[in-house]
């Protein structure tokens, strides 16, 4: 296990002048939720999540040396279109990276990035974003330190993805990462997100994740403002207490395939995320009359048919919809024939479980 001192580099031994790099990475979905961290996007509960396929964001990163070193230099390209308002956060994730990336004040860089999925979509673009960013740099590092074996590359990726969003660290890998510290996973760590180290039963492999867009507006409470709001709250504690007993059975759940364990712990979680937003000092509610709606026909179907299917949410209104690839026809017919009215102009994304960030170029 990796210590923050280990992502600090020593020295490098190799020269670059200027060269371009680009990687996708996907968005993911946690199942156990963390709520409430701690300084330096720690979080104060363990979260394992389920790495998506389709909604990812694609980042191209160029790089120049120059001449002054005193401070960052970017360009900022979202669907090849300069993105002022994405600069305070990139500026951010530079000056938490700076210690462990020494190398950021020395080039001028190009950062063109773009989403498979609609940006406006009210799917949270953070995690994917974030986490291509940190593979271009670590693209970049690995040239000025050939030596640098995968294990190291990886784990460092996750580790800074971290410092620009916090489940950012869970989309470098697949296809179920951990994040945070917990007895059942020796390789567990609050600092970067660890590949489920168990083998995953056949009836979790190609898990379909079907995307409802209740609410693409942007949220009266954003998620950093959520977390905050977990300092203080009277049910924090036992909300940690028990994000380690859920992840606890979730893991039995997924290496026995025991998909009845999974769909009652998976939406326990998503409804336990909101009450813990409801239940805050100042309270709030992101879901939205359509969000129960859905939730409630989900539970009315799977009594009716015995099919498999069930519910996640983030932290905002749109329903992730989770089912095994074999009942995939009969859930899309559901979702078509029920739940697309009550989706914003009638929108759903068809994902499912991925292999993490990928190399373009």
């Amino acid at each position: 296990m990796l210590s923050e001192k280990d992502f600090i580099p020593v020295n490098y031994t190799s020269f670059v002048q200027n060269g371009n790099f680009e990687w996708s990475a996907p968005s993911n979905i946690a199942l156990v939720k963390y709520w409430g961290k701690k300084e330096n996007q720690i979080p104060a509960n363990p979260s394992v999540s389920f790495t998506l396929n389709n909604c990812k964001t694609i980042t191209k990163l160029k790089f120049e040396k120059k001449e002054n070193n005193d401070t960052f230099s970017f360009d900022l390209l979202f669907e090849g279109q300069p993105k002022p308002d994405f600069r305070p956060k990139i500026e951010k994730f530079l000056q938490r990276t700076e210690q462990y990336l020494p190398f950021l004040k020395e080039y001028h860089f190009v950062i063109d990035t773009q989403n498979t999925f609609p940006h406006s979509s009210g799917i949270a673009s953070s995690a994917s974003g974030m986490a291509a960013l940190a593979m271009n740099f670590m693209s970049l590092e690995k040239q000025l330190n050939p030596q640098m074996d995968d294990a190291y590359f990886y784990a460092k990726a996750s580790f800074l993805a971290r410092l620009g969003s916090g489940s950012a660290c869970r989309s470098v890998k697949g296809n179920v990462v951990v994040w945070g510290e917990h007895r059942d996973f020796a390789e567990s760590t609050n600092l970067y997100g660890v590949e489920f180290p168990y083998v995953l039963h056949n009836n979790f492999k190609n898990y379909q994740d079907t995307i409802l867009l209740v609410d693409k507006g942007e949220k009266q409470v954003s998620s950093t403002v959520g977390h905050e709001l977990m300092h203080g709250h009277p049910f924090a504690q036992q909300r940690f207490a028990q994000a380690h007993e859920n992840l606890s059975k979730l893991k039995d759940a997924l290496v026995t395939g025991d998909i009845d364990a999974f769909i009652k712990i998976t939406e326990s979680e998503a409804l336990t995320l909101h009450s813990m937003m409801m239940t805050s000092m100042p309270y709030f509610i992101l879901m939205k009359p359509n969000t129960l709606e859905i939730i409630n026909r989900i539970w009315k179907f799977r009594n009716e048919t015995n099919i498999p299917v069930c519910f996640t949410l983030d932290a905002g209104a749109n329903v992730h919809v989770l089912y095994p690839e074999n009942d995939k026809v009969k859930v899309l017919e559901f979702i078509k024939n029920e739940l697309v009215a009550y989706c914003q102009n009638s929108q759903y994304i068809c994902d499912e479980i991925g292999n993490g960030a990928q190399q373009i170029a």
